[in-house]
């Protein structure tokens, strides 16, 4: 579904301010993986994620989504295939229309009210009752005067109106309270898996990476430091992770967000 090949880059190269962000990455995903990213700032998880939609050309290598190489595609071609969440709730949706005119839009329509028919809007009625905020009784009312909990929930639920083929979530709930971020993980949990979609999601809470999806990444200095699934997952604790991070680098891990949550 997605393949990663020698993904290297490097920021001002030449200059006092060169930084490489991605070392010779290779990544495989196979359709309907769901995949947790955690590791320090700097680790390049992000640069990785803005790699993948197309921010930026890569120094070297290729990137495979669903057997078309997308490696030289402009971004917003590849945002026809690739859903993606930011960890500013602001992101992502129109403040100054509807909720009903997001979805619209989200969904592939003009996104004004005159060109929503009575069953789109009975669809998008059925979509926001799963949030279970009340949304789909202010569908009226402007994005921009929700809170930011109910912006990502709306977010989350436009990216996969029409299911993508690569879903991206790049610490969706970091910037929630934390029984708002409870709620968002598992509409998106639901949603994944529902729709059995192939999703990458980047959190710095190491409990929700071991628990969610099938499979954990860790990144350390622009590559994969460890990549488990399958029998070597089940039943890893935070202690495991730590230690194996130590392992791997020759250091503990000092990253002061990752170890308090």
């Amino acid at each position: 579904m997605l393949t990663l090949k020698n993904i290297s880059k490097t920021f001002n190269p030449g200059t006092v301010n060169e930084k490489t962000a991605l070392t010779g990455l290779d990544l495989h995903l196979d359709k309907g993986d769901f995949v947790t990213v955690i590791g320090a700032n700097g680790a390049g998880k992000s640069t990785l994620f803005n790699a993948i939609a197309g921010s930026f050309l890569p120094d070297t290598g290729s990137i495979i989504l669903d057997g078309q190489d997308v490696t030289f595609q402009p971004e917003f071609k590849r945002a026809k295939a690739i859903g993606r969440l930011f960890q500013d709730p602001m992101r992502g949706s129109a403040p100054g229309m509807t909720i009903e005119e997001n979805l619209a839009l989200a969904a592939g329509g003009g996104g004004w009210l005159s060109h929503v028919s009575k069953a789109e809007k009975a669809a998008f009625r059925d979509r926001l009752a799963l949030l279970d905020m009340g949304l789909e009784d202010r569908m009226r009312q402007p994005v921009g005067l929700l809170s930011g909990g109910q912006r990502q929930a709306l977010t989350l639920l436009m990216a996969t109106m029409v299911p993508p083929k690569l879903l991206l979530l790049d610490e969706h709930t970091a910037a929630l309270d934390p029984g708002t971020a409870e709620k968002v993980l598992a509409l998106t949990e639901s949603i994944v898996r529902e729709g059995g979609l192939t999703c990458l999601m980047i959190t710095h809470n190491m409990s929700s990476a071991l628990e969610l999806g099938n499979r954990t990444l860790m990144m350390d200095a622009g590559r994969i430091l460890l990549d488990l699934k399958g029998p070597r997952r089940e039943g890893l604790t935070v202690d495991d992770l730590l230690r194996m991070f130590k392992e791997n680098v020759g250091k503990a891990l000092d990253n002061d967000r990752m170890l308090l949550s």
